[in-house]
């Protein structure tokens, strides 16, 4: 039933997920709200698109659902192995969906830190090379 399951919400996504799905439904609505004159624009008439949207909404959700959590635990899966095969980085890192706010906040301080020295070196580097630039073109000129 879950291979199933898995199956019917990748093929479902990519149907609704497409510009014909868009197109079905707007002409739906437009067939809708032509019928209404018909109907004099009755209770039922408005309960009849409610409905079918509430219901479509509702089951759409499990499905969007289902292949987000499917497209994520497939990143982190790929995040985890390219962290895993480089030598440098901090396998401690791997599965950081597991932790709990407190700590990726910590984390995230951690990080915020890293790269402000990183644009601190980097701004240094460049008035360096500026310098290293500005020498070459004057020594050339001699």
């Amino acid at each position: 039933m879950k291979e199933f399951f898995r199956r019917f919400s990748a093929q479902t996504s990519e149907l609704v997920g497409s510009y014909w799905a868009f197109v079905l439904a707007v002409g739906i609505i437009v067939v809708w709200a032509g019928t209404g004159p018909f109907f004099n624009f009755s209770d039922t008439w408005q309960l009849v698109i409610n409905t079918g949207t509430t219901i479509v909404t509702f089951l759409m959700v499990f499905l969007i659902q289902n292949m987000q959590n499917r497209d994520a635990k497939a990143v982190h899966l790929k995040l985890d192995e390219l962290i895993r095969s480089h030598k440098e980085a901090r396998n401690a890192l791997i599965d950081l969906e597991d932790l709990s706010d407190e700590e990726l906040s910590r984390l995230a301080v951690e990080f915020s830190t890293i790269r402000n020295q990183d644009a601190t070196l980097h701004k240094s580097l460049n008035v360096v090379e500026k310098l290293i630039d500005l020498h070459r073109h004057r020594h050339k000129r001699k």
